[in-house]
């Protein structure tokens, strides 16, 4: 059978670099568990809102070109952009919108045959699309279970809380999880404006999905997965399956030692100052791609914070976004942020990085033995794979309730008290007594979460081995994509029956 013939998966993923390479990440494992033959085909849309957020989704293409994998990219015509709109939310559904009929045309005219559409949860509006060509519909979350239960929940909660979160005073019901505080929910929910009505639409769409794949472990959910499953986030009807696959991230094993000089000379700068730090000695401060840049105020308070702590720290502080309207952060200029004589009276013990860093690499660093974090699901799972404790500093999207899972579920942080009404506000001798707790203390809040990181980082590693629970998860999706297809030379190329799916006789499917 020739390679153009095989079975291909598409996806469409929202083209930003987050959620692209979680989604192609995802699609590379479907690939690596199948026991029949399939390809990958990627629908690329024009995201020009930041000239440095595409060059970095063209650096993702490149790298995935050059893989040696069956991934192909289609670029869809591009758009005119939305004009009228009500925030992000708002500008990235109509934005998607405008591409149903260049997808419908992309699928349709391929030359393999397509066995499934796997659509970004911010791109629900294009099961459409799927349903008129009549292929299977899968929805992917690039963030945790915690988030599949609110969106398969928030059509309910649309119905039964009347205000805004933001005004709301006590608590949601969020099935597996304590009952969370209203003023942590999501950035987009906070007030009921078109923003949030796309989400109570990706909540209802979601429905309709053939099964939601989830970037995490079950074993660092169970209670949420448990709740979807028993059909707590819905009412009188049928959840969808869902299949955690995580922990989705192109993570390679740390360089072993011995591995030779010129190994070590590529080495990140701050690497090799990690490797002269003792074991688990070092908090790492780091905030994401388009984070780490900080009003001057809150830049003194963290620095004043660090200084007393008395710990070795590691802090990637970033500068304003430029005025060309990028949201990505420039290069600091750490004389001019940081207090007055901060560098020489922290000089040995700290290290202030004001560019880019290798968050992968410093967290795989033995001497990183905490993470001072605004919690976006990608930086907290790799984090629980090296077994690295937290402190959560959230800034938005869904990163208040990652931060409060963290701490209330999995118990893998130290708790910090975070004004989210002075735009994230963090008092010196709160991230202080954090640090310390984290970093080594006595008290039981900051032992526990070293010993849960500890056992997150098994779990984590676990599930992806041969064998474990997010492994068996992806090659029950790739048996029930090609089941559905119906794929009788796949079958017969590889010698083997794919034989029946087994759906267990619950409200949902976690599989």
């Amino acid at each position: 059978m020739a390679a153009t013939a095989y079975p291909t998966v598409v996806l469409i993923p929202l083209c930003v670099p987050g959620h692209l390479a979680s989604m192609i990440e995802a699609g590379k494992r479907l690939l690596g568990r199948s026991r029949c033959p399939m390809s990958l085909t990627v629908l690329i849309t024009q995201m020009t809102m930041s000239a440095n957020l595409m060059s970095d989704v063209d650096d993702i293409m490149r790298r995935e070109a050059d893989s040696g994998l069956d991934i192909r990219f289609v670029h869809l015509p591009a758009v005119e952009l939305p004009t009228v709109h009500h925030g992000l939310e708002d500008f990235m559904m109509r934005f998607i919108q405008l591409h149903a009929t260049h997808v419908k045309e992309a699928v349709s005219g391929m030359s393999s045959p397509v066995a499934a559409v796997v659509v970004d949860y911010f791109c629900t509006t294009l099961f459409d699309v799927a349903r008129e060509l009549a292929l299977p519909a899968y929805a992917y979350m690039p963030s945790g279970a915690s988030m599949v239960a609110l969106m398969l929940r928030l059509p309910a909660l649309d119905g039964e809380v009347s205000g805004d979160f933001e005004a709301m005073e006590g608590t949601v019901d969020l099935p597996g999880m304590p009952p969370v505080p209203a003023r942590l929910m999501p950035s987009p929910l906070m007030r009921k404006d078109p923003n949030f009505a796309w989400l109570v639409y990706h909540g209802n769409r979601f429905m309709e999905a053939d099964g939601v794949i989830v970037n995490t472990v079950a074993e660092l959910e169970p209670s949420i997965l448990a709740a979807i499953a028993d059909g707590l986030c819905v009412s009188r009807r049928r959840a969808p399956a869902v299949y955690p696959i995580g922990p989705v991230l192109p993570l390679k094993p740390p360089s072993a030692p011995g591995d030779g000089e010129q190994v070590v000379a590529q080495r990140h700068e701050c690497v090799r100052w990690l490797d002269a730090q003792p074991p688990a000695s070092v908090v790492l401060l780091c905030f994401g791609s388009m984070g780490g840049s900080f009003p001057s105020p809150q830049v003194r308070e963290i620095a004043d914070g660090l200084e007393r702590s008395g710990h070795r720290f590691l802090w990637v502080l970033r500068g304003p976004p430029p005025p060309d309207g990028s949201k990505y952060p420039t290069d600091a200029n750490v004389h001019e942020l940081l207090p007055e004589g901060f560098l020489e009276r922290t000089k040995g013990r700290g290290l202030v990085w004001p560019t880019w860093a290798p968050q992968k690499d410093i967290l795989a660093n033995p001497a990183v033995g905490g993470f001072v974090t605004h919690c976006g699901w990608n930086s907290i799972l790799e984090s629980l794979w090296h077994g690295v404790p937290m402190v959560p500093l959230p800034q938005f999207a869904e990163q208040h309730l990652n931060a409060f899972e963290l701490v209330s579920v999995m118990g893998v942080a130290v708790a910090m008290q975070v004004d989210r009404k002075r735009g994230n506000f963090v008092e010196a001798a709160e991230l202080e007594r954090a640090v310390r707790c984290l970093m080594g203390g006595s008290e039981e809040e900051g032992r526990k979460a070293r010993e849960k990181a500890t056992e997150a980082k098994a779990l984590s590693q676990n599930g992806v081995a041969s064998g474990g629970s997010s492994d068996a998860s992806v090659q029950k999706l790739a048996r029930e994509i090609l089941h559905k297809h119906d794929d009788k030379g796949c079958a017969t190329a590889s010698g083997e029956s794919m034989g029946s799916v087994v759906v267990p006789a619950s409200p949902a499917r976690i599989i």
